[in-house]
């Protein structure tokens, strides 16, 4: 597993310097964070400034808006309890989520609603892990009446409306049938705030609470959570989404007074935190330690084992697939990983620069965090630019092919 304490290249980390720069200089990315880290090493980057036009400069401090790179971050909350014993894979759901008992699947995925059959299963604690219970985003039926109705009801973040509190939301998820049979598909994003709602009522904590107490205060991740205190707010910039086609900047979320200002009513472990750099080194690292941050064990070995790796079948797998062969204009590429695990996207073939297994995931809020084990390396880029345009994708992907040609063995 790895070489050893081999760092990065000299030339190398100029080079992937050059590349980030080029982002920057071009206008289209304000400013931006990175950090690469390999064994001991650790290189820092900061570039640019927080608002598009000027002001104060980004800096290693920078808080980011973590997006869906949220989701492997706020599984290690499930992973506590599967260590524990509270929860058990093939166990079902119904005795901390009700809401989800006796389900309806529909009989086709652009049917009308009430046209359904019973589930065959219930619902698992394995299915919400691995985002297969039965519901989620599905950028391959859109316009159809479930999709439709997803959206309506505030499922899903980034609408004008924000989720309702986590009793509410189950309430409403719990009118809708599934899209498939429990364990039949990958879908995106519900699973992993469902994962939050699971994990604050097994404990009886609040979900936040719960992940403060056993992973973001154990790994020293201060600036880690589901909002901004007053007193931090000066460190989060703008996000903006620019125009598609004009490349226009507009401002999605202001930090004074924006969506990551007060606690939110929900606290969405599939895209709601907030964090720095180092934070998220931190949390990565301790992966890649096969769960042992500074001599203290966070998570148990076998669970980071089978979190960061692939846990999908190909028929599974197959909507995933599709969007990343088929609707690359949509991701921008991303999610050419092949599989993925609780949480993350887990790479089971090498289609660029990184290695079969590489784990992590990106967000639409213009971040990207994957850990390697084969080269034990983290890379970290985090940007305040959306990914309505390709603009931040690009520089995810130029940072990834300068980061891996910037490892000397």
């Amino acid at each position: 597993m790895g070489f050893g304490n081999g760092g990065f290249s000299k030339s190398g980390l100029h080079r992937l310097r050059e590349v980030l720069e080029r982002h920057v200089e071009s206008g289209r990315i304000p400013g931006l964070v990175a950090l690469a880290g390999r064994g001991d090493e650790t290189y820092v980057e900061t570039m640019g400034t927080m608002a598009h036009g000027g002001g104060a400069p980004m800096s290693r401090d920078t808080i980011f808006r973590m997006a869906s790179t949220s989701k492997p971050v706020s599984i290690a909350a499930a992973m506590v309890l599967l260590d524990e014993c509270r929860l058990r894979l093939d166990d079902p759901v119904e005795p901390w989520l009700p809401e989800l008992a006796d389900r309806r699947v529909l009989k086709r995925i652009d049917g009308p609603l009430d046209d359904t059959v019973p589930a065959r299963r219930p619902v698992t604690v394995r299915d919400v892990l691995t985002s297969t219970f039965g519901l989620g985003m599905d950028m391959t039926v859109l316009g159809t009446p479930i999709m439709g109705a997803i959206f309506e009801q505030g499922l899903t973040p980034n609408l004008p409306e924000p989720m309702p509190e986590p009793d509410e939301w189950m309430r409403r998820l719990g009118e809708l049938p599934l899209m498939h049979q429990p364990g039949e598909r990958w879908q995106y994003q519900i699973s992993s705030d469902l994962v939050g709602v699971l994990v604050a009522r097994v404990t009886g904590q609040p979900f936040e609470t719960f992940l403060r107490e056993r992973v973001f205060d154990p790994l020293g991740m201060k600036d880690t959570g589901f909002h901004v205190p007053a007193d931090k707010i000066d460190r989060l910039p703008p996000l903006y989404a620019p125009d598609p086609r004009t490349g226009e900047f507009h401002v999605w979320d202001a930090a004074e007074s924006g969506r990551w200002s007060q606690p939110p009513a929900f606290p969405g472990g599939g895209g709601g935190l907030v964090s720095t750099v180092d934070d998220y080194h931190a949390y990565f690292r301790m992966l890649l330690n096969r769960g042992v941050h500074d001599g203290e064990r966070i998570l148990s070995r076998p669970v980071v084992e089978l979190m960061t790796t692939n846990r999908l079948t190909p028929e599974q797998n197959a909507a995933r697939t599709a969007l990343a062969r088929d609707n690359v204009h949509i991701s921008f590429g991303q999610g050419q990983h092949g599989g993925w695990g609780f949480g993350m996207a887990v790479r089971t073939y090498r289609g660029d620069y990184a290695p079969i297994g590489q784990f992590g995931w990106d967000g639409g809020s213009g971040a990207s965090t994957y850990a390697d084990p084969h080269n034990d390396v983290v890379g970290i880029l985090l940007t305040q630019v959306g990914t309505s345009a390709p603009n931040s994708a690009h520089a995810f992907h130029d940072f990834w092919t300068a980061l891996y040609q910037a490892i000397d063995n």
